[in-house]
């Protein structure tokens, strides 16, 4: 259980929450409750070190702020423990699968046996033992329409350890994703690349990892407000996702306006192909004021693409494609960098 507070400790730590809330600038919601509450909590380590980093420095603790610490520390621990009740669910489900595919196939067996019974007794000549062969076979033709009930009722319970099954699927496949852009989040993007690592490096292949970042976001929100941010966001997540298009290609926001492309058997020249479309793209991006569609902002992209190296993990690999990212923000942004 995620909070375990007695309702005493919980009053207390509600006074401090909404102290702290009222202190700062970011809307009354839920997801700013949630922060601020583990925080007081001191039960999410390392939200509480993001924060008192931030608090620090002085940064303002807006909405924007609220909203990734919210995804960075908050949803992915209840992420993991959705995952863990999902796998548990999956193998209680395929339990109840053997089980009702094993008493399907026992009841059908059974059944074919009554009916042959039954056959037999029907064929059976009049004499001494007429009046129990009849009782006998008024028995078997009751014991069989109680087997035939219980294999449709096992057919039906298949049917619907199916769907569960189906639906558990879906809604693990949706907590890999960004509800903003509906690309893979960080979870997501933390799977594809780990699978990624552990198939390759392969003899004569190469594979790439792209980080991109809008350049001046925090301009667009504090001039055009936050939902223009969103828009601007969800625009390059189309771009992304009509760019990419390769099945074993992966697309993630990785957090605020950052995103990453996982690019295996890609040269690093294909991966600089790929992110100079992007970068092209977005940068002819206009976005419009929905009542007058006059043209209000434009907003470009830098890049950073690193390929795997024998001996990378996932920390080192980000690192280097940060790194070329940061070379592009350094170079004036509106680029890419390979390293």
């Amino acid at each position: 259980m995620r909070y375990t507070e007695s309702k005493v400790r919980s009053a207390e730590l509600l006074r401090l929450t909404l102290a702290n809330m009222g202190h700062h600038t970011a809307a009354f919601n839920p997801i700013t409750f949630t922060v601020w509450y583990e925080h007081a909590a001191g039960i999410n380590p390392k939200l509480n070190a993001d924060m008192g980093q931030c608090l620090s420095k002085g940064m303002t603790m807006d909405d924007e702020m609220m909203l990734r610490l919210y995804r960075e520390h908050v949803m992915p621990a209840d992420t993991e423990q959705m995952e863990l009740i999902a796998h548990e669910m999956q193998r209680l489900m395929r339990g109840m699968a053997d089980s009702a595919a094993a008493t399907g196939a026992q009841a059908g067996n059974f059944g074919q046996q009554l009916t042959e019974l039954n056959d037999a007794l029907a064929a059976a000549e009049d004499g001494p033992l007429s009046t129990q062969v009849a009782r006998a076979l008024e028995g078997t033709l009751e014991m069989k329409a109680a087997v035939d009930t219980l294999q449709h009722r096992v057919n039906q319970s298949q049917d619907e350890i199916k769907r569960l099954r189906q639906d558990l699927e879906r809604t693990r496949e949706e907590a890999m994703l960004d509800p903003l852009t509906g690309l893979l989040n960080r979870k997501g993007f933390d799977q594809r690349l780990q699978t990624l690592l552990q198939q390759a490096p392969h003899a004569g292949e190469s594979h790439c990892l792209v980080m991109l970042d809008i350049d001046h976001f925090k301009r667009v929100n504090d001039t055009h407000g936050h939902l223009m941010g969103d828009r601007v966001i969800q625009g390059l997540g189309e771009i992304l996702r009509t760019s990419v298009t390769h099945p074993s290609h992966a697309v993630a926001r990785y957090g605020g306006e950052e995103f990453a492309i996982v690019l295996p058997n890609t040269s690093r020249a294909e991966a600089t192909q790929i992110a100079e479309t992007i970068r092209a793209r977005t940068k002819a991006m206009k976005l419009r004021n929905r009542t007058t569609q006059e043209v209000v902002l434009t907003v470009t992209i830098s890049s950073g693409i690193a390929s795997l190296r024998e001996g990378d993990d996932a920390h080192s690999l980000i690192a280097r494609a940060d790194a070329a990212l940061y070379a592009s923000k350094k170079g004036g942004r509106d680029r890419v960098t390979c390293q």
